[in-house]
């Protein structure tokens, strides 16, 4: 049996995750409370690991439903906005938890899109156990 992370199917990361439409208001959620909470002068727009890691999923769950479901040229707002996010989560890593993206795997914009969904389907499994 294929580990999900590792799978050929893009979908098998997010296997268990919640409903995409729950997804984007826990999302807009801890946007709204960032903003509202700001305390040092600043929106309050510095958001954790866990933010950063559902955003990045979310788009690329939206972009894997796009590419099976539309043309490339209608599916491919949804990649590029899924790139994106993507982009954002190894940035945070390299910035926080020390990922050194040299020699690293995550170069490519679908690589990033990969790490995305190997980080998520390991937090998921352990967020469900």
């Amino acid at each position: 049996m294929t580990d999900a992370a590792h799978s050929t199917d893009p979908a098998a990361a997010y296997a268990g995750a919640p409903r995409i439409v729950s997804e984007i208001l826990w999302v807009l959620r801890q946007v709204r409370a960032a903003r509202s909470f700001g305390t040092d002068g600043t929106d309050g727009t510095e958001q954790n690991r866990e933010f950063w890691l559902r955003k990045a999923a979310v788009f690329d769950r939206i972009a894997v439903e796009e590419v099976a479901t539309y043309a490339p040229q209608v599916a491919a707002k949804a990649v590029e906005t899924a790139e994106a996010a993507a982009r954002r989560l190894v940035e945070y890593d390299a910035t926080h938890t020390g990922l050194s993206l040299r020699g690293s795997d995550v170069v490519t914009n679908e690589d990033c899109r990969a790490y995305v969904r190997r980080e998520y389907h390991s937090w998921n499994r352990t967020r469900l156990h």
